[in-house]
């Protein structure tokens, strides 16, 4: 039998994809042999790690929009592989998102953008982030935390950026000169130091020990009164056996920030061939199964993914209950991705900035340097990876 072997992303919001690999394998003829399945920020390492030696022959691996201008030395444009007939149920800016210095390098799989999830039985949605700031410091205490956020790699910068879009600011100029180095960014890390250091409102281990899935599992588990979460883990937020809040939660937009603006960081999970593929023809039938109707039709309905094709995303949209909380979130989703998606610019040296900026937060957070002092060491730093 034909083998195909592949590299995909790991976690509880994107594991149920393996379920769809059978009939796939039914249907061609193949067996598909997972050799990787790591979280988010593992699974890039790994990436960088194997794509290019002899440890890289995957013929087909999950990427992200945001991380593929990085692997695409390594990765085999589909331009020519797939029609062009394909492609117009994708929503263009995802398309645009999934194509590197005009080419197309990997195919959508979702579209990734944070909601505020709330103890609704506890509070409203929050009109602005310092009204949640005022709703934390009531409503903490003793093994009940106002908030929680990733602590630390891909998923603190992201929160750190949220907040510096929605205090007017941004990573870079159109020049990709950094500009996070003014006031929207002090004011970023001054609102994250006071509520981990001064107020104390987050878990005390959160720099440690949290990160996204602990985030949800906690805020499901009923030990937070709000957080920012992923379409992806929503398939737990609606059966009780993972959720023991499922009756006292619900989901809005984030609130806006000090600019009255709001952001959402935002991606798209992809699928691409790497150029060492064994069996271009048979990763291009997986990579077609991978985002085809009926998988993003699973996806969004066993996991709460975002479609991105428009067909499914509609279909998804027209089964809720008008009223009903998934349809709020689902106008919440389509909201955000429409007016408040926060995309990182796209450049091979991207994931560097990431890792720079997020210790940098770290450092400001717990009160190591002073905004100023982490905002300035950042910038350097950054200046530096992009000469």
């Amino acid at each position: 039998m034909r083998e195909l072997h592949i590299a995909l992303i790991g976690g509880p919001q994107y594991d149920r994809l393996r379920e769809m690999l059978p009939a796939f394998e039914r249907q061609h003829g193949y067996r598909v042999t997972v050799e990787v399945q790591l979280p988010h920020v593992e699974l890039n390492a790994r990436m960088a790690d194997d794509l290019g030696t002899p440890r890289g022959r995957y013929d087909l691996i999950s990427t992200h929009t945001k991380y593929a201008p990085s692997q695409a030395a390594h990765l085999r444009p589909l331009d020519t592989l797939v029609a062009p007939e394909e492609l117009p149920d994708f929503f263009p800016r995802v398309m645009e998102l999934c194509r590197i210095n005009g080419a197309v390098m990997q195919l959508p799989r979702n579209f990734d953008a944070r909601l505020l999830f709330y103890r609704a039985d506890l509070i409203a949605a929050p009109p602005s982030w310092e009204d949640a700031a005022a709703l934390m410091v009531r409503h903490a205490g003793p093994g009940f935390y106002g908030f929680a956020f990733p602590g630390r790699h891909s998923g603190l910068f992201g929160t750190f950026y949220e907040l510096l879009g929605m205090a007017g600011g941004d990573l870079f100029d159109a020049q990709l000169h950094p500009v996070f180095n003014d006031a929207a960014g002090v004011w970023a890390l001054r609102f994250l130091h006071r509520l981990h250091t001064v107020d104390r409102v987050t878990p005390p281990d959160l720099l440690e020990r949290w990160y996204y899935d602990e985030v949800s599992t906690q805020f499901r588990a009923g030990r937070v009164l709000m957080i920012g979460d992923w379409p992806g883990f929503y398939g737990l937020y609606k059966d009780p056996q993972t959720c023991a809040v499922i009756e006292q939660y619900d989901i809005a937009v984030y609130p806006p920030g000090p600019a009255g603006v709001r952001k959402s960081y935002a991606g798209c999970h992809s699928f691409a061939i790497p150029k060492a593929a064994r069996d271009v023809e048979g990763a291009l039938a997986l990579l077609r199964h991978l985002v085809s109707p009926e998988v993003q039709y699973f996806e969004a309905s066993a996991s709460g993914h975002t479609p991105v094709r428009r067909t499914v995303f509609d279909r998804v949209k027209g089964e809720l209950p008008r009223g009903s909380r998934d349809a709020r979130r689902m106008a919440a989703l389509e909201e955000t991705i429409e007016r408040h998606a926060m995309i990182p610019p796209k450049f091979a040296r991207y994931p560097m900035v990431e890792d720079i900026l997020w210790v940098g937060v770290q450092q400001a957070i717990t009160g190591a340097q002073t905004p100023q002092a982490a905002l300035g060491s950042m910038e350097r730093q950054v200046e530096e990876v992009l000469r």
